[in-house]
């Protein structure tokens, strides 16, 4: 029943039962404050004279409505989580007549001591009207720091519904008792999937590389997904009573969910619900350290979330305009304003990449010129292609028993045993159900493969499920147009290979970046397949150009040297673009060309 609480002295009981109306208001998940909301709240302050609270719980529910005095209203303990660690779930609204929106101490003190996921303060002036919009979330807790945070003060029309609700889940983590020596608590995840429970075990790698705990799971034998819950009715029921249950904080499901599956699930669960394209580009979120990485990283975010910008309701119906806003007449649609700012944000990251591309675009001539072969390392995320890497170059690549720990190309100039040169680069690696957002973000990356001389496909021999994510791989190279290109495959990580059921794979070289197994017979596997793509020619250099011997050195390998009165013949093998290249500088024509 819809009550009202605190000082109830002297108002009337018309504006009792027009107070009770707050009780009704519908709020959509990702709007922090609905203007008719405000503007109801600040009338019914002026007329009253006295502060006025609004809890609204993060589901969109209006949990109290409280009077205070003119000066101060009782706020209420309200929280909705079990742990007393972790902020209440609820935000308080409220009044301050007299006309300031500013934030009080009181105000401050309160946000901290409730644990509230915000305090906002709405300044009435003496006819109801809303003179400006104060907030204060949590501080994101830095060194034991939980001092909180104030924004400057805006219209109501201006308040940035998504930004302010993102800030508040921001501000949502475990906040330790200083007094305690506790690790804080990771997020609980019940994770979800339409095929067997053996499919989940990646799902369940990758919540643990994006930080969460697993702590149950669900397989449902389904044909297909249900359009409008994913799982049906009945079992989303279900899952609403396995996540309580299990004291979950979110539910995870393992395919990606359209915005009307997912918001109807979150509805029925009462949770947090993820898709697995949301749970990837999080996890490349955490793990991408270039300034190219973190562009490709929002740059497939905002396509995601351009593709599920949809309306949610009368939400997103509601339209902005008057005094005070960049627009006039009708106005814009927050839809309208989400797309905006969307498509202008992916055509700026989309500009500062492609400057990015003609950096490597213009590193790719320069080993071309030098005739300095490519050969990439590619295959399923965790099958070890860092490690390797690392061995073979002896550099120091990140390298973690999780999946995506590397997101950006690396590359290594490697010393072949007949001293013949080439580039190594390791980059992301693959993964099923791989997001389209982020192939095409990370296009300029995944290029190094299609581009590379040689692919050296490297599988993990220790992974009961290596022939399935082997062609997982080889699809992916067939869609990016890298399955042209000649090939070595590599049975990874052999030193934990299961002698019974040992992978089998003809042609394939067994290698191990822990006890180096294989590694010397990989790289001459990679000096073979690189000599197979030369070709040979035959020079007569005068004396007149004889820099142009030293620069043939540079570019290839010199064999049979003659010396005779008008010059030295030599014979030189190597790419012939770049053997040409020098010719030509020299004004030299070859005797004889051959393939080796």
């Amino acid at each position: 029943m819809a009550e009202i609480h605190g000082n109830l002295d002297g108002v009337r009981k018309s504006l009792l039962e027009e107070l009770e109306t707050l009780y009704d208001y519908e709020i959509d998940r990702d709007e922090f404050l609905p203007g008719e909301l405000a503007l109801a709240m600040g009338s019914m302050s002026a007329r009253m004279n006295r502060e006025l609270s609004v809890y609204i719980a993060r589901s969109g529910r209006v949990m109290d409505v409280t009077i205070g005095t003119v000066d101060n209203v009782q706020l209420a303990d309200l929280r909705l989580r079990r742990n007393q660690a972790r902020l209440s779930g609820v935000r308080c609204i409220h009044t301050h007549p007299g006309g300031s929106a500013a934030l009080s101490d009181v105000d401050l003190s309160a946000l901290k001591t409730l644990m509230l996921d915000a305090m906002c303060a709405l300044g009435v002036d003496a006819d109801g009207r809303i003179t400006g919009v104060a907030v204060a979330f949590h501080g994101l807790p830095e060194m034991g720091d939980d001092q909180p945070e104030l924004l400057p003060h805006v219209a109501l029309e201006d308040i940035p519904q998504e930004a302010w609700i993102a800030r508040m889940l921001e501000s949502d983590v475990i906040r330790p008792d200083p007094q305690l020596n506790t690790k804080p608590e990771q997020e609980r995840a019940l994770i979800v999937g339409l095929d067997s429970v053996e499919t989940l075990d990646e799902l369940q790698s990758l919540c643990e590389s994006a930080g969460l705990a697993v702590v149950g799971r669900s397989a449902q034998s389904k044909s297909r997904p249900d359009p409008a819950t994913y799982v049906g009715s009945g079992k989303a029921q279900e899952l609403a009573l396995d996540a309580q249950a299990l004291e979950a904080d979110t539910v995870v499901m393992d395919d990606e969910l359209n915005i009307t599956q997912q918001s109807n699930l979150e509805t029925v669960i009462g949770l947090k619900v993820l898709d697995r394209t949301t749970l990837i580009l999080e996890i490349f979120a955490q793990r991408a350290n270039t300034r190219e990485g973190k562009l490709q990283v929002e740059l497939a975010q905002l396509n995601y979330r351009a593709s599920h910008l949809i309306g949610k309701g009368m939400v997103l119906s509601r339209v902005t305009s008057g005094v005070g806003t960049r627009t006039r007449g009708p106005g814009e649609s927050r839809l309208e304003m989400d797309r905006r700012y969307i498509r202008g944000r992916i055509n700026t990251l989309n500009g500062e990449l492609e400057e990015l591309e003609k950096q490597r675009a213009l590193r790719r001539r320069n080993r071309e010129r030098a005739a300095v072969p490519v050969v990439a390392l590619v295959g399923y995320t965790n099958a070890g292609k860092s490690s390797l890497m690392n061995r073979l170059s002896g550099s120091d690549v990140f390298v973690e028993d999780r999946l995506f720990a590397t997101l950006d190309a690396i590359s290594r100039r490697m010393v072949l045993p007949d001293g013949g040169e080439f580039v190594l680069v390791d980059s992301v690696g693959f993964i099923s159900k791989l997001p389209t957002e982020l192939i095409e973000a990370f296009h300029a990356t995944l290029e190094e493969a299609v581009l590379a001389d040689l692919l050296v496909l490297v599988h993990d021999a220790s992974n009961p499920e290596w022939q399935a994510q082997r062609a997982v791989v080889e699809k992916v190279l067939a869609d990016l147009g890298a399955d042209v290109q000649p090939r070595i495959e590599a049975l990874n990580k052999w030193d934990l290979a299961n002698e019974e059921n040992a992978p089998h794979l003809p042609g394939a070289v067994r290698t191990s970046a822990v006890t180096g197994e294989g590694l010397d017979e990989l790289l001459v596997m990679i000096g073979d397949a690189l000599r197979t793509q030369e070709s040979t020619a035959q020079v007569l250099i005068p004396f007149s150009s004889y820099s142009a011997l030293n620069e043939l050195r540079q570019t290839g390998r010199l064999s049979d040297e003659e010396h005779l009165d008008t010059g030295t013949r030599v014979t030189v093998t190597g790419s012939m673009p770049a053997i040409q290249r020098v010719l030509a500088k020299y004004n030299l024509q070859a005797t004889k060309e051959s393939f080796c």
